[in-house]
């Protein structure tokens, strides 16, 4: 027997995955994470796995007559998203809290419970599907393999450069080979109450986007102004606290100059944010941390490929250069703008995930 439990966030995306994983056959339950309460981070209530959120899932369940669970992750979620992404805005990076919540999360935390509640007997296989935009396949050598989802303009093939291929062997992505718009008339079609439903374009925890308020709130620290200061060392101003800042940020830095200056580099042992012009954020090397190969076994030496270096970011031809079991070295063909560190940089091969890691 296949069992499927279905992370649904509440929105349509996930409601028809939950459909078509009904409709393959899967005896299929239906699970919400509890992240977080809305109350104790000073959230809107309409946010993804929020409480409206959990409404919304149940009562797709419900029309589709499957099980449904919500698991309280709440945890879980502080110590694995929201206190690495705090910390890493306090050291100077920005972090991307989708790739961890991935990781740690909605593939490794949650499959554990599924199998908990849900594996009875030996004869059982139990899968974790979504509603990601992106596809699995198993080679002719048996490697199971990430691709882009069909729809280009969501695929969300970056973020899953993390999943191992026990992970990849046990999860479905029903919507890989699918459009939006398809999704939306399927959805449409059976009635389902987030047919319509807007998808927020914000880190679930953080709606408004205001990141550094965020932290404040979360943390209850004041951050310390420091020093503007330009590559030579000369003070242009007084920052807020880095934690209000990122490379390549030219608004809200509050200065007025003669001429746009951005931001290029965080000193936070000295507690100064480094200035400068465009042209100064173009670089073509990096080191990327914490390397997970995907698509294929780490390569023995030098390897030819494409590498983004943030989800909305062309992606450029490259050399990746190993340098041990799980860093590389990344060196572009021609400079990139505002290489950042914390960000997740991923490696392609056409339509496939090579793999990916974090900038040092």
């Amino acid at each position: 027997m296949k069992q499927a439990l279905v992370g649904m966030s509440g929105g349509v995306d996930s409601s028809v995955a939950a459909y078509l994983v009904r409709e393959a056959g899967y005896e299929t339950t239906g699970a919400t994470m509890r992240l977080f309460d809305n109350e104790t981070i000073g959230i809107d209530s309409k946010t993804c796995c929020s409480l409206s959120s959990i409404e919304d899932a149940c009562a797709v369940a419900n029309k589709l007559g499957i099980g449904y669970v919500v698991y309280d992750m709440r945890p879980d979620f502080r110590d694995e998203v929201i206190d690495r992404f705090v910390r890493a805005y306090e050291h100077g990076s920005t972090p991307n809290p989708c790739v961890a919540c991935n990781k740690y999360l909605k593939f490794d935390r949650l499959y554990e419970l599924a199998a908990r509640d849900l594996l009875e007997d030996g004869d059982s296989e139990l899968y974790i599907a979504t509603g990601h935009y992106a596809v699995i396949e198993k080679s002719a050598g048996g490697r199971y393999m990430l691709r882009k989802g069909q729809d280009a303009s969501k695929d969300q093939s970056y973020f899953l450069y993390d999943l191992t291929q026990e992970q990849l062997s046990r999860t479905l992505f029903p919507l890989g080979s699918m459009t939006k718009a398809e999704v939306r008339e399927i959805a449409l079609a059976q009635e389902l109450v987030t047919a319509r439903k807007r998808e927020s374009q914000d880190i679930c925890f953080v709606p408004g986007g205001d990141y550094a308020s965020f932290i404040c709130g979360y943390t209850g620290h004041e951050y310390p102004q420091g020093d503007f200061v330009s590559t030579d060392g000369k003070v242009m101003g007084t920052h807020k606290g880095i934690i209000n800042y990122t490379i390549g940020q030219r608004k809200g830095l509050g200065l007025a100059l003669k001429k746009p200056a951005y931001v290029l580099d965080i000193d936070t042992e000295r507690n100064r944010v480094i200035l400068g012009d465009n042209e100064e954020l173009f670089t073509r090397e990096l080191t990327a941390g914490a390397f997970n190969w995907v698509s294929t076994a780490a390569p023995q030496g030098d390897i030819k490929a494409l590498a983004r270096i943030r989800y909305r970011h062309h992606e450029a031809p490259a050399q990746i250069v190993p340098l041990a079991e799980d860093t590389v070295r990344i060196i572009f063909d021609e400079p990139q703008r505002a290489i950042t560190r914390g960000q997740s940089v991923v490696v392609y091969d056409g339509d496939y995930v090579l793999g990916g890691g974090i900038i040092l």
